[in-house]
């Protein structure tokens, strides 16, 4: 952890998941979808991703003012054969909609050994990680894509025009008996980078530390405000071997667009997602204990490789995060500056306390 981030003040995970839960509800939220979309932004904070943590809540508290994200009702099921399914998300909280999901093709995956779950017209899902590293635990393997219809941030690699957004994916499973030994827990963008990033550093007046757009006429740069003025984010890979990122992006629309059946032939608008979420059940193929052994036994050869000098051990995808939650769950979570302040009107319009940093 850098020294700025050990000096944000401290703040304890509950009275984070319930202030949250507090402001949901305040604007229309039902208790239950409430706690669950309180519990995904908090889950973010805990493993250290502050773009899609409670840093999100104001705006979310904005999508449903302005009836733009729905907060009554079910998902229509557009398609159920039972080892997958098609749902309209109708707009509904993205956490919700994909936490539900995830129960579901868990529950399902255990009598057909996978189950997949296509989502369409979704409300925003934040950060992809919390599901399948909720999988993990839980001994099976996730698989998550999510794609935002409504954004063109993105440019085709030899392009200096949007068409894609960032086209995340999430894979998540476990290297041994639950609770011994870290799980392994992807979460990357088939840009090179991500639209919150580039908003947060404008916010901050910073730049990237390389130059990760395009600007409007197709040159390389690192200001992240070029977004929304003509810029582009690059596919990852960069400007040598961004084709690899642009065939990602591509992938991953084709799986949570073309399977539900809406994108961006519909031309959505805003914070909108499409999703695909896979579950498998390691003892349905080979077991459990035949798949850890197997990806135990590459998860510690690549941790004993010898780093390169002056490097520090290797790490295994989503360590970092899962070892930042153990720490906050134990000693509170390091929000990032400004966080509280944006809720503070919010939560004095409606009279709901914020909670105090610990030890205050």
């Amino acid at each position: 952890m850098s020294a700025a981030q050990e000096q944000r003040p401290r703040y304890a995970a509950s009275a984070l998941r319930e202030v949250a839960a507090a402001l949901f509800q305040a604007h229309g939220t039902p208790a239950g979808k409430a706690a669950v979309m309180a519990e995904v932004l908090v889950e973010s904070d805990l493993m250290g991703h502050v773009t899609h943590g409670l840093g999100l809540l104001p705006r979310y508290l904005d999508e449903i003012d302005a009836g733009l994200m729905r907060v009554e009702g079910e998902p229509e099921i557009i398609a159920d054969r039972g080892a997958c399914a098609t749902w309209d998300g109708r707009g509904l909280p993205g956490g919700w909609l994909t936490m539900k999901a995830l129960d579901l093709a868990t529950e399902r995956a255990r009598v057909h050994g996978t189950c997949t779950i296509a989502i369409g017209n979704s409300h925003h899902i934040g950060c992809l990680a919390v599901y399948p590293a909720r999988a993990a635990a839980a001994g099976m393997v996730c698989v998550l894509h999510s794609s935002a219809p409504g954004t063109a941030s993105v440019a085709p690699f030899g392009a200096r025009q949007a068409v894609l957004s960032p086209d995340p994916v999430s894979v998540g499973y476990p290297t041994g008996p639950a609770g011994a030994d870290l799980p392994v827990v992807t979460d990357i963008s088939a840009s090179i980078t991500t639209n919150n990033m580039s908003q947060r550093l404008t916010r901050l007046g910073q730049r990237f530390p390389h130059p990760w757009l395009l600007d409007a006429e197709g040159n390389p740069s690192d200001d992240p405000s070029l977004i929304g003025k003509g810029g582009t984010i690059l596919p990852a890979g960069g400007l040598d071997h961004g084709q690899k990122g642009y065939a990602m992006a591509l992938a991953t629309e084709a799986l949570t667009q073309g399977l539900s059946g809406h994108g961006r032939a519909d031309k959505p608008s805003g914070m909108m997602a499409s999703v695909f979420l896979q579950v498998l059940d390691p003892a349905a193929f080979a077991g459990l204990e035949a798949f850890t052994r197997q990806t135990g036994h590459t998860a510690a050869a690549c941790r004993a490789a010898a780093p390169r000098p002056g490097q520090p051990p290797v790490r295994l995808p989503g360590e970092r995060g899962l070892k930042l939650r153990e720490e906050a769950l134990a000693r509170g979570v390091p929000l990032a500056e400004g966080i509280m302040a944006a809720l503070q009107p919010r939560a004095e319009r409606h009279g709901i306390p914020l909670p105090g940093p610990l030890g205050h």
